[in-house]
C-alpha cells in the first residue's frame, strides 16, 4: 500500500493531525504554524495532497486521519527490514542493538515480545 510511505514533512504533519484529530482546518493550520512554521497556505496544500491520497479526509472543515499512525509504523519497519536488512529481523536487531545496553524491562519486553510471536 504505497500510500501509507509518508515523507518527512508529510509524517510531521499527520503527527499533529493523529494528536488533535477531529480538528477543525484553521485550528490545524494554527497548529502547524505553531510546530512547524508553516504558513497556512502549506498547511492547507498539505490537508489538499493527502485528502487526494485517501490518508486525510477534510469534511466540512473537519480534518481527520484516515490511517492510524501503527499503519505508517509497520509500513516504514516493514521497507527498512526489507531495504536495508535483506528481510531479516536478527541483522536489524544486531545492528540496532550494537554498543546499546537494554535495561532489564526492555529485555524483559523484548522476549515477551518474541514469545509472542513464536505461539
Amino acid at each position: 500500500m504505497d500510500n501509507l510511505n509518508l515523507f518527512d514533512a508529510e509524517y510531521k504533519f499527520m503527527c499533529i493531525v493523529w494528536e488533535y484529530e477531529p480538528v477543525n482546518s484553521t485550528e490545524l493550520s494554527r497548529l502547524c504554524l505553531d510546530k512547524l512554521g508553516w504558513k497556512k497556505s502549506t498547511a492547507y496544500t498539505m490537508i489538499r495532497k493527502l485528502s487526494e491520497r485517501g490518508i486525510v479526509k477534510n469534511e466540512n472543515a473537519t480534518v481527520t486521519a484516515l490511517i492510524k499512525r501503527e499503519q505508517v509504523q509497520k509500513y516504514e519497519s516493514e521497507t527498512l527490514l526489507k531495504k536495508s536488512f535483506d528481510n531479516s529481523l536478527p541483522l536489524f536487531l544486531t545492528a540496532f542493538l550494537k554498543d546499546k545496553q537494554l535495561s532489564k524491562d526492555e529485555a524483559a519486553e523484548l522476549k515477551e515480545m518474541i514469545e509472542r510471536a513464536t505461539k
